[in-house]
């Protein structure tokens, strides 16, 4: 399935996509995708449904975050080794861990807004992990069955705060906007292997990102094992699993960072794609 959320912030409601991929209204099932559906009994109910039945919304209009209720945005940092390579990093012997304010999570094409003074702004493809069932200590083996499904992430990122003004990432991965998500959760069972999908970024046209999960340092098996035995894992907790080559830090001869006005095209095989437009400081496009 792929489960959606659409219309203006805080009147969202519940959609999925049918079999020719046209949006259905869920709200006569369900109202709101939360982290409760997200469990395994929340998705054998919306699996029962048939999709061509529902209402045909001809024009969704804005696309939110594809649910609520998200408890931890837990993010893995230098996980391609390549991208560990171009920021001047050695590759992690174990995965680094971070985490973004939940503050952060906009609609796959909402307004990203630059911060006040920020000259470093960046951005990061990466697939998202949505966590289905409590995990605690689970094993590799079993990991991917806490899965409730995946999702395309931009990790935006201010490299100045993250890493020239002390203490750990987290002050240059929370800004507000920083977290668009969508336009869909797709289910894990519609993914067959979370360890082969494409996934690319482009800035006004110019392809900065392209690359595939299997170059993954720690797959998504061992991350979701690895993260739950230093945190207990809850249905609608998100994974963001780290990202590709090719961030503007990253860029020769000289870096590149987003502007007021630049275009970020982004999107993973099978999971779908955003665009956001960067804008300078206007609280208003956050509030709002």
């Amino acid at each position: 399935m792929k489960l959606m959320r659409y219309g203006t912030k805080g009147r969202e409601k519940p959609a999925i996509l049918d079999s020719n991929g046209k949006v259905r209204d869920l709200s006569g099932i369900v109202p709101d995708i939360t982290a409760l559906t997200l469990t395994r009994e929340g998705l054998k109910k919306l699996a029962e449904v048939d999709a061509a039945s529902l209402p045909l919304v001809a024009d969704p209009g804005r696309i939110a975050p594809p649910y609520s209720g998200m408890g931890k945005f837990i993010c893995v940092g230098l996980n391609y080794a390549d991208h560990a390579a171009e920021s001047g990093l050695a590759v992690p012997a174990e995965p680094v861990l971070f985490m973004k304010a939940t503050s952060a999570v906009i609609g796959c094409n909402d307004a990203v807004v630059i911060p006040q003074g920020s000259v470093k702004t960046d951005w990061e493809v990466e697939l998202g992990v949505v966590i289905g069932a409590k995990a605690r200590y689970v094993s590799q083996a079993d990991a991917l069955r806490y899965v409730a499904g995946y999702c395309v992430v931009n990790d935006i990122s201010e490299r100045e705060y993250q890493i020239e003004r002390g203490g750990t990432w987290d002050k240059g991965k929370c800004c507000d906007t920083f977290g668009p998500i969508g336009p869909w959760l797709v289910t894990a069972d519609e993914v067959a292997d979370p360890q082969n999908l494409g996934m690319w970024l482009e800035v006004n046209g110019r392809r900065f990102q392209n690359g595939n999960t299997r170059t993954m340092v720690f797959g998504v098996a061992h991350l979701v094992s690895y993260i739950s035995s230093f945190m207990t894992l809850y249905p609608g907790d998100l994974i963001s699993t780290g990202t590709p080559p090719g961030v503007g830090m990253g860029q020769k001869p000289a870096p590149v960072f987003l502007k007021a006005g630049d275009k970020m095209t982004l999107g993973i095989a099978g999971l779908g794609e955003q665009s956001q437009t960067a804008h300078a400081w206007n609280p208003a496009l956050i509030d709002g």
